[in-house]
């Protein structure tokens, strides 16, 4: 870790979920632990202390013996039943309200409405019973009767709450034991080694949706709504977020403003695409307000669907140049009307006025309509405003109605938006109409107010985040290794583990990069919601030599701040 070079020191934050003492077997032996989780803190000659960096964890854990999916434990877990819920305000929310329609494996997420105002302590944290025998579960894994053929899986939600900071996954403690020899094993293993961690077959992951379920790639045409308004750029209506330079696919500006972090998300969203050989058609369209001489809103395509996604990239050049084009009654265009690089402190008096956002999804639809047929749909609207009509004589298409149009389909477009495919809708409010944007959010075929398509961001830093995971949604969930668990253990308790990486949109390898590596980036401090999986499972093909066998371990989430540290760690799990 970089010594910080500040007077104080503020200490390194630690969350260890342990799954311990595991055990597997043919016979009656099973899996267990002595699982543990802990938060520790320390602050050591403090004169100041600047800032926190806080870690949550909750989870959902399945088992499959031979009966499907059973819930095992959970936290937060508020009735104890093993599926993951919560009450807030007399009103219960549950894992199974959250399955993804689209998947027949999916019974349900981990709670999106989980944050670190509502996750409570781990240490009341209730570890169920076993779905087999009935006994009561000290630990997180404690599975006494597992035979060849069962499986299981847990997906951890991590919330860094404050500050950004770097995360790891580690393991600790890891052990082997052949246990009491019986006489069918030790025909076929007269040594009684310890061969269960060999024997196990293991995936960890990015659960991107939470939803316990490795989801592979699906064709998907796509369309960005984009903010276009003067309060994305200029200074004069909170278009600046930072004095901070911001580099994007380079060119450096020397102030970072919301319309530079969308660029840098999109971009990165195009080339992940791209990159992962998504697919995808995609396309981008805008909106912004009116003119005191315009009779319709400013909005319009600035790139067609296209399977061409360099084209794309193109489309998604010098926003700044392409937002000012706009405003000021021009189309958009690249280097376009100026210098190609506009200056967001300007006197932005007399451009247009009004955020449109519902004429904007409606372009999209429009768009969407060219598209593919029998193909997901998805239109991604990003706003940091309030829609409303302006100050001229146009219609306005409610923007609640507008995605209630695109989540309908064709049969249920409500005037005056057009018929059009029945659209997921993904929104993203920057500090703007959380309420209106929220409502607009839910699945092709659904209602709104679905939080598990709305992302509320009060940093627009997080911008590229946000669409970063959205990419990993529109690709094959990202594997970071699958192997026996005991190569898989072996990645995690060596140094400081496998260094995750807060924005999947980088092409980032955890396995074969430096931590330090520029594509790794920090998971940032907003509370958003990333997931870890791993699974595992016992084939039916194991014989007699794994019984009475047993493998311990514990695994660990480490964060450290991201300021005044490189991402290259401690080398230590303590």
């Amino acid at each position: 870790m970089t010594p910080d070079p500040t007077p104080y020191h503020l200490s390194r934050r630690k969350m260890l979920a342990g799954i311990g003492a595991v055990g597997l077997a043919s016979a009656g032996t099973g899996l267990g632990t002595s699982a543990f989780f802990s938060d520790e803190e320390e602050f050591v000659d403090n004169t100041l202390v600047a800032g926190e960096l806080d870690l949550l964890v909750d989870w959902q854990q399945t088992y499959d013996f031979g009966q499907g999916l059973q819930f095992v434990s959970a936290h937060p877990d508020h009735d104890g039943d093993g599926e993951q819920s919560i009450d807030v305000d007399g009103q219960v929310f549950k894992y199974s309200d959250y399955p993804d329609a689209d998947d027949e494996d999916s019974n349900g997420a981990n709670i999106p409405l989980l944050n670190c105002d509502n996750i409570p302590p781990t240490s009341e944290a209730d570890f169920g019973a076993d779905p087999v025998t009935g006994e009561a579960m000290d630990t997180l894994v404690q599975f006494t009767d597992v035979k060849p053929g069962d499986e299981g899986e847990i997906t951890f939600s991590l919330h860094l709450c404050d500050n950004p900071g770097y995360l790891w996954m580690q393991a600790d403690n890891v052990s082997e034991s052949g246990g009491v020899g019986t006489e069918p094993e030790l025909i076929v293993d007269p040594d009684n080694l310890g061969d269960l961690g060999d024997a196990i077959n293991a995936r960890l992951w990015y659960d991107e949706d939470c939803d316990n379920v490795y989801d592979p790639a699906a064709p998907v045409d796509i369309v960005l709504t984009l903010d276009f308004s003067g309060s994305m750029l200029y200074d004069q209506y909170g278009g600046v977020v930072n004095t901070d330079p911001i580099t994007i696919n380079g060119t450096t500006y020397t102030e970072t403003t919301k319309i530079d972090l969308v660029e840098l998300g999109a971009r990165q969203f195009v080339d992940f695409l791209q990159n992962a050989g998504a697919d995808v058609q995609v396309g981008v369209a805008y909106f912004d307000g009116e003119g005191s001489n315009d009779t319709q809103p400013r909005t319009g395509i600035l790139q067609p669907l296209t399977s061409n996604l360099p084209d794309v990239d193109s489309a998604l050049s010098n926003l700044r140049q392409k937002l000012a084009d706009v405003v000021t009654g021009g189309e958009p265009s690249s280097p376009g009307d100026g210098d190609g690089n506009p200056n967001p402190f300007s006197n932005a008096n007399g451009i247009a006025t009004g955020t449109y956002i519902g004429e904007g999804v409606d372009g999209a639809q429009t768009e969407l309509a060219n598209g593919r047929s029998g193909i997901e749909k998805q239109n991604i609207v990003l706003s940091d405003g309030e829609s409303f009509n302006g100050t001229g004589s146009t219609t306005f298409s409610s923007p609640t109605d507008a995605a209630a149009s695109a989540r309908a389909g064709p049969g249920g477009a409500i005037a005056p938006s057009p018929p059009s495919p029945e659209t997921s809708v993904y929104t993203i409010n920057v500090d703007g109409s959380a309420t209106t944007l929220e409502e607009m959010a839910g699945p092709a075929g659904g209602t709104g107010d679905d939080p598990v398509f709305f992302n509320d961001l009060d940093d627009p830093l997080n911008i590229p985040t946000v669409f970063g995971n959205l990419a990993a949604q529109d690709t094959q969930e990202k594997v970071i290794m699958e192997d026996t668990l005991a190569n898989v253990l072996a990645e995690l308790a060596d140094g400081n583990g496998i260094p995750l990486d807060g924005n999947r949109a980088t092409l980032y390898e955890e396995l074969a990069d430096p931590a330090t590596d520029p594509d790794r980036e920090a998971f940032r401090g907003d509370g958003v919601m990333h997931c870890i999986a791993l699974s595992w499972e016992l084939p039916f093909e194991v014989g007699n030599e794994i019984q009475g066998d047993s493998l311990g371990f514990d695994l660990g989430f480490y964060t450290e701040q991201e300021r005044h540290n490189d991402g290259s760690g401690t080398n230590t799990t303590a």
